[in-house]
């Protein structure tokens, strides 16, 4: 297992540094792809479940382990039981590489709470207890794209995320500009012709600046959950058409977050 190093009042904010890149090292050494920290500061507004949910803690561990690209080759205007199936192997990833990072956390005296990578807690409106989106958003992994997905310069929207909340003393990294311009992939192979095209500096105030939500959701729970052997509210297409991810095709990829 990787120490951190304690802080010391003489080299305070060099200690937090070295203890955030020893952090990032041990999610990665977890199986996690890529790791960003959000100062809650920034999360002020975001709706969560509990209300006081972040009360006690000051950072947002957002971690992202990225989907294969093969899987979504398959797709065509569908998910397929083989994407449904990796899309809930990736959550079992992330929830367990929570799960131990919480673990190693509170070894050092620390708080930290792990939140799921998916688990709704409406099934109407698809709310959980706070939106891991966001959390990646403030985090710097990427940037909130069209679709509301988080487009990392690395691997694009291919990954599934989750978050740890902690009061360790961490370095918060910056959010990414957005990069989306005026691309207008993910609204034109939409398939239920939800996107709006609609881009934002941070994040969007509400889902519906960036998408009619009801149409994505009904698309998803009345068609595509009832698909033989997918059995679940997933799509892909948006993640699919985008560039930032399909240029990984092509071995066009960002080097690594620390």
């Amino acid at each position: 297992m990787l120490s951190m190093p304690e802080p010391t009042k003489s080299n305070n904010s060099v200690s937090v540094d070295m203890a955030t890149s020893h952090l990032k090292n041990h999610a990665r050494s977890l199986g996690a792809d890529l790791v960003g920290i959000a100062d809650l500061v920034l999360l002020e507004n975001v709706e969560c479940e509990p209300a006081d949910l972040l009360g006690p803690y000051k950072y947002a561990i957002s971690i992202a382990v990225k989907l294969p690209n093969a899987v979504f080759e398959q797709l065509s205007d569908r998910p397929t039981p083989l994407y449904a199936q990796v899309y809930l192997n990736a959550n079992a990833l992330l929830d367990q590489i929570a799960l131990r990072l919480c673990s190693y956390i509170e070894q050092h005296g620390c708080r930290a709470l792990p939140i799921p990578a998916s688990q709704p807690l409406d099934m109407t409106e698809f709310r959980s207890h706070l939106s891991a989106k966001a959390v990646a958003n403030a985090a710097g992994l990427g940037w909130q794209g069209k679709s509301l997905l988080v487009i990392t310069p690395q691997y694009g929207p291919r990954v599934r995320l989750v978050t740890v909340l902690t009061d360790l003393p961490l370095t918060p990294d910056k959010p990414l500009k957005n990069q989306c311009a005026s691309c207008t992939c993910c609204t034109d192979a939409c398939v239920a012709k939800a996107i709006r095209n609609v881009s934002t500096e941070f994040h969007y105030s509400t889902r519906e600046e960036a998408l009619d939500f009801k149409r994505c959701a009904d698309k998803l729970v009345s068609e595509f959950s009832r698909l033989e052997n997918v059995n679940k509210p997933v799509c892909g297409i948006c993640i699919k058409v985008c560039p930032w991810g399909r240029a990984l095709r092509q071995g066009k990829i960002a080097s690594s977050k620390e």
